[in-house]
């Protein structure tokens, strides 16, 4: 029997029922509401108006970085193009900012520049993945913050906003290379009171689940050896390797829910008729929690450790070759503002109660929002049941959906940021609420 080159179709069963179960959840999920009045009717006008004036541009901005598709710390015309679109609104960006070449920081300040008025940071992603372009939809993020940056600049120009200071941050090479962290370790965030984006996604949630992550590499050291004159001189270190793959796929049925563990085997040998002398792994470690993921971490270091014991090899456990995410905390004060200024524009705005949680990724805005009150909402481009970093999403990237998401969300960012200024409760209250959830982590020393 031929089986032939091509795979089988995975099954679209399960998502179907994810779907819904879904359904029937969000109808019955209750109206997102706010305890907060935040900024004035009339400055929120102000606001919404010239947001939706940005429009074209914004729209126009998102296309062009959607066809530079550049990747992480390589996205010199992406940001450069938002430079361009500042600068002709009147605004002076500085890029190359934090150490990383395609970083950008422009910054607003609104009435008095007094020592104690709040900040906001107002986040911009705009790196694209290998092989399939923005599909991640970052040319959306990067469209839409710096549309509710200007909505400010703007609707400054014309009333006398609530003061405070709004920083636009371009954030290179979420896709893996965490550049929000390598940010966060050169003070970005250090005079910032909370930090706010989006992300387009297949639903309209506040507070969808982001898991941390850690990068692990097992490195094994054998001693070569003839494979069928001596193979009793060598040491083999792909069979250390695939002991490794195997223990670990054996831990799986042990992880705490949520707990997600998945790599390769990047260097096996090189001739079958040589003991491999080196074998090497690379693992992507996620976990719902900061606490879950360091314990999880020290398991994965036993097995290592315990295959070079059993085959004779020695072992290297390298950890976070790039910085580390963290799993996203999520503000409610602010996701409940960000929720009713999107209800007023006709999106019906979930918590992670009524969708599928369960079906989560990793982002850098971990390490932000654990070291300010932080709000990452995602807002749909497209059907729910397609996926993330596809082509399928990046079809949607520039599609219609897509410029209503940027106008929603610019307008929504804006609008968010224009209330922590104005309302001292709200700030108050957000305050509060990350205190609860356990303050500013020593992010940087976490896993040490």
């Amino acid at each position: 029997m031929s089986v032939g080159a091509s795979p089988t179709t995975p099954s679209s069963t399960y998502l179907d029922l994810v779907a819904a179960e879904t359904a029937i959840a969000a109808a019955a999920a209750p109206r997102i509401t706010s305890a907060h009045d935040g900024a004035s009717r009339d400055d929120a006008s102000a606001i919404r108006s010239a947001s939706d004036s940005l429009q074209p541009e914004l729209v126009e901005l998102s296309h062009r970085i959607f066809e530079y598709a550049e990747e992480g710390f390589e996205e010199t015309q992406s940001v450069a193009d938002i430079a361009e679109l500042l600068a002709e609104h009147g605004i002076t960006a500085r890029v190359g900012a934090f150490g990383l070449d395609t970083a950008l920081v422009a910054e607003l300040v609104i009435g008095e520049a007094a020592q104690d008025a709040p900040t906001v940071a107002i986040l911009a992603e705009y790196d694209a993945l290998p092989g399939v372009g923005h599909g991640c939809g970052h040319n959306i993020i990067a469209a839409s913050a710096v549309g509710a940056f200007l909505a400010l600049v703007e609707a400054g120009r014309t009333r006398a906003l609530p003061s405070g200071r709004i920083v636009l941050y371009g954030t290179p090479a979420e896709e893996g290379g965490n550049g929000k962290e390598i940010m966060a370790r050169a003070g970005a965030f250090d005079d910032v009171d909370a930090a706010i984006m989006i992300h387009p996604f297949g639903y309209d949630v506040t507070d969808q689940p982001f898991i941390g992550r850690r990068i692990l590499r097992v490195r094994y050291y054998g001693v070569p050896a003839h494979a069928s004159a001596s193979p009793f001189q060598g040491r083999n270190a792909l069979d250390a390797a695939n002991l490794n793959y195997q223990a670990t796929g054996l831990l799986r049925q042990h992880l705490y829910p949520g707990d997600r563990i998945h790599g390769v085997i990047v260097n096996g040998g090189q001739r079958p008729n040589v003991v491999p002398e080196f074998a090497e792994l690379e693992y992507y470690v996620r976990s719902n929690a900061a606490e879950t993921l360091k314990e999880l971490s020290l398991r994965l270091e036993d097995i290592a450790n315990g295959i070079a014991l059993a085959t004779g090899t020695g072992v290297e456990v390298e950890w976070d070759p790039l910085p580390f995410t963290m799993p996203l905390r999520y503000n409610t004060p602010l996701s409940d503002r960000w929720a009713v200024h999107q209800e007023a524009r006709g999106r019906r705005v979930l918590t992670k109660a009524s969708v599928p949680s369960h079906l989560a990724a990793s982002t850098d805005f971990g390490n932000v929002s654990v070291r300010v009150p932080g709000i990452h909402p995602v807002i749909a481009i497209s059907p729910p049941d397609v996926s993330l970093h596809t082509r399928e999403f990046a079809e949607y990237a520039t599609s219609d959906a897509a410029s209503t998401a940027i106008a929603d969300a610019s307008a929504g960012l804006a609008l968010v940021a224009a209330d922590f200024l104005a309302d001292p409760n709200l700030r108050a209250a957000a305050r509060a609420d990350f205190d609860a959830a356990g303050g500013a982590l020593d992010v940087e020393g976490f896993f040490s």
